[in-house]
């Protein structure tokens, strides 16, 4: 190819990709796609934006039409600023009139702003600090440049930026009861990722927070707010390392199949289904047992499910229990792999420090990596053959004799999550053999599959309940967790258990536990 031709190709070819359209002011949601069906659409469409090699998929007979790459937005381009904005209203509480209420405007808006920004009462040296920037502003424009200078300033503020805590003057103990005003953002953060609101705050500023009624109330009001969705997102990636499935890169010659719409479509399950345990208030257990999932059609054709059209996701109703809990999701299995096979030794692990934790110990120095093969020219050996021959090394077996037999449990699922019933091919051109996805625990019990080892964490609920404690604890903390902590552990599991360890109650147990309500003096 080349030429005049291809040039004004080159250069020309996404001009009439540029679109004007009219929006109203506020937050909206804009989605952008090669429709695949062009027949209409199903509620609002979740395109690929990406720039990754995997955003086009090599596979012509599951995604041949073309993928977008990424997507600039700009404006507005009438040059007018929108007065009507929720955001905008927000901050201007108040309009200026005449010189002397421009200024008695300005210092009610840095009032609200610092207000919320820093967290806390403000005092009037706050308020003639930040007007002193506003004065700044304003002498090189109007009010709102102003305001926006104040807005800069308060936004670089150490106080905005960082939660200072605040101890007593002169503290006589070594702990001391953190006050309301802290309470409420060790709250706001820990349920909404974010500051408190104005009900949170006046209720700190009238020190009636921490009264217990008073407290679960705003706990169960902030768990049904949308917002409480930061808590969802952020603690369930830390603790299941979910973020590392924007990272994966399975082969593409030999997973043709898995492209950017399907890694994203794998993450978006993974997310509604996490976020609906919190929203429903269901009970931690069903993180392993729940019988439903989230799918659009891409990734029901990658699981095998018939009967879902559409790009939109939907709940839907697993026909098996293969896929049930968090254990049979795609983005799970998908990033506990290499690029070119599964991992025994990844999933193991993964199940053992996540779902038990019970993180095996850093393995030996010097330990050589498995042999593919026995000898020149002999079949390739099976995962099950080259992990046998791991353990038989005693410094190995210590800890694979805990990992392997988990995943061994999942071996069903290949490197991209898709269900298989053989391994893969010893021989170009031949079937592999049949997939053996039995194991045998430490103490003698036997399972197979991903069934059997559903039932065997299920039997191990008392782990998996400590283990899911001392994961949100160390999130509501936002520090690792102590040996001083272990009591606390225990006794909000215990508590827990009456509701079936509800989210709730192991919510609760948190917030009115010891390490949140109290701080040690210079921590």
């Amino acid at each position: 190819m080349g030429g005049a031709e291809w040039e004004w190709y080159a250069n020309h070819a996404d001009d009439d990709f540029e679109v004007r359209v009219q929006v109203q002011a506020g937050l909206r949601t804009v989605g952008v796609a090669f429709v695949r069906n062009p027949a209409l659409e199903e509620g609002v469409l979740q395109p690929p934006v990406d720039m990754s090699t995997f955003g086009y998929s090599t596979d012509e007979e599951m995604d041949g039409n073309p993928a977008v790459g990424d997507v600039v937005i700009g404006g507005p381009f009438d040059g007018m600023t929108p007065q009507q904005v929720t955001s905008r209203q927000r901050l201007f509480v108040c309009s200026p009139g005449d010189d002397g209420a421009e200024a008695d405007c300005a210092r009610e808006i840095i009032r609200t702003l610092a207000r919320r920004a820093y967290r806390r009462p403000v005092i009037e040296p706050d308020v003639e600090h930040l007007y002193g920037f506003f004065e700044s502003g304003r002498a090189q424009g109007d009010f709102d440049a102003g305001v926006q200078t104040v807005l800069e300033r308060v936004l670089v503020d150490p106080e905005f930026l960082f939660r200072v805590p605040r101890p007593p003057a002169d503290p006589d103990v070594a702990a001391y009861r953190i006050g309301d005003v802290e309470l409420a953002s060790r709250l706001s953060f820990f349920l909404w990722n974010s500051i408190p609101d104005d009900e949170l705050l006046t209720l700190a500023e009238r020190g009636t927070l921490s009264e217990p009624a008073v407290l679960e109330q705003q706990v169960r009001r902030m768990l049904a707010d949308p917002r409480s969705d930061g808590l969802a997102r952020n603690f369930f990636d830390r603790w299941l390392e979910l973020h590392k499935i924007r990272n994966v890169a399975p082969d593409p010659t030999i997973f043709p199949a898995f492209d950017e719409n399907l890694r994203q479509a794998m993450q978006r399950e993974t997310e509604l289904f996490l976020a609906s345990q919190l929203r429903e208030d269901r009970s931690a257990i069903d993180l392993l047992r729940a019988n439903y999932t989230y799918l659009n059609e891409r990734l029901a054709r990658h699981y095998g499910i018939s009967g879902i059209y559409g790009n939109h996701f939907r709940r839907v109703t697993l026909p098996d229990e293969q896929r049930a809990g968090i254990i049979g999701k795609g983005s799970i299995l998908t990033l506990t792999s290499y690029s070119t096979r599964t991992s025994v030794v990844n999933r193991g692990k993964w199940l053992l420090e996540r779902v038990l934790g019970a993180p095996p110990p850093a393995p030996p120095a010097n330990v050589p990596p498995l042999e593919e093969n026995t000898a020149a020219g002999a079949a390739p050996r099976s995962q099950r053959e080259r992990m046998e021959a791991h353990r038989a090394n005693p410094s190995c077996a210590v800890c694979h004799r805990l990992m392997d037999p988990l995943g061994f449990a999942l071996d069903n699922f290949d490197a991209i999550g898709r269900w298989r019933t053989t391994d893969d091919p010893r021989f170009p051109g031949q079937p592999g053999p049949p997939i053996d996805a039995s194991g045998i625990t430490p103490d003698g019990q036997r399972f197979e599959g991903p069934g059997g080892l559903r039932q065997l964490l299920l039997d191990r609920r008392q782990e998996f309940t400590r283990t899911v404690t001392e994961k949100l604890l160390t999130y509501g903390l936002g520090r690792r967790l102590e040996h001083y902590d272990r009591p606390v552990v225990r006794q909000i599991v215990r508590d827990a258990a009456a509701s079936d360890y509800r989210w709730s109650a192991l919510i609760m147990g948190v917030i009115e536990s010891t390490p949140f309500q109290l701080r040690r003096v210079g921590s």
